[in-house]
């Protein structure tokens, strides 16, 4: 397997890129508008031949590579079936498989953070990975505020679905904000302060005593990304 963590320093964003050498397929997951460029390159570097661009969630923080990645190399824009974007190749529902070459991505729902919230797992070489997005962050939690954001299905896909990953797991999460870039089931389980609850009820209080300003791009970002990034693109081009 091919596996890249592409950092957007300007929004904290990790993007993976995931690739099978036999076939020269790859996705990528949570891709940047920004960073398309970068992305073409390492495409191009690798010999790889891009199938899929998937979204974690609706997004409040950037604009999504999806749009623009779809119309340049043809790929697939995928999210899953409870996105209200109009503009998808394919909406995925859990438990769906999305291939690459010979390998194998599992979409599991993990509302809480937005209600399209979705968590990827991958099993290359015996070695289990997670691609969290911004359900389970590294010491950390997705904030639940905004978007049917719900702390009570946040600590359901929490504690009744990711955590019961094996603690090998590797966890690779859609940001982080501390020069982290991955962590395992375990680890989180340990020491991540939101999960060192007494229970769903101390979790809800938790998440709703949280004062949060609102993203700053989080304006424009929610409906651009909600067109999988081509409207802001199509704006840029007439100014």
């Amino acid at each position: 397997m091919i596996f890249r963590q592409l950092f957007d320093v300007v929004s904290s964003t990790y993007t993976y890129l995931i690739g099978d050498e036999v076939s020269g397929e790859a996705v990528l997951i949570d891709p940047v508008v920004a960073d398309t460029d970068r992305y073409l390159s390492l495409l191009d570097e690798l010999e790889l031949k891009l199938i899929a661009a998937i979204d974690s969630h609706t997004h409040a923080d950037h604009i999504t590579a999806l749009g623009s990645l779809r119309d340049i190399t043809g790929c697939q824009s995928m999210m899953g079936v409870e996105s209200v974007a109009d503009c998808l190749s394919r909406k995925f529902f859990a438990g769906d498989i999305i291939t690459v070459g010979s390998f194998y991505l599992e979409p599991i729902y993990t509302p809480g953070h937005t209600n399209d919230s979705y968590s990827f797992y991958l099993l290359s070489a015996n070695q289990p990975m997670l691609f969290t997005g911004d359900t389970l962050l590294i010491g950390g939690t997705g904030r639940t505020d905004f978007q049917g954001g719900d702390p009570a299905r946040q600590y359901e896909s929490l504690f009744g679905k990711l955590l019961l990953f094996s603690d090998d797991t590797q966890v690779y999460p859609g940001h982080d904000y501390n020069d982290n870039s991955v962590s395992t089931i375990g680890k989180e389980k340990a020491t991540n302060p939101r999960l060192q609850v007494d229970g769903k009820q101390a979790y809800i209080e938790l998440m709703n005593s949280l004062e949060l300003s609102n993203p700053a791009m989080m304006d424009v970002a929610i409906p651009a990304n909600q067109a999988c990034g081509t409207t802001i693109i199509e704006a840029d081009a007439h100014l």
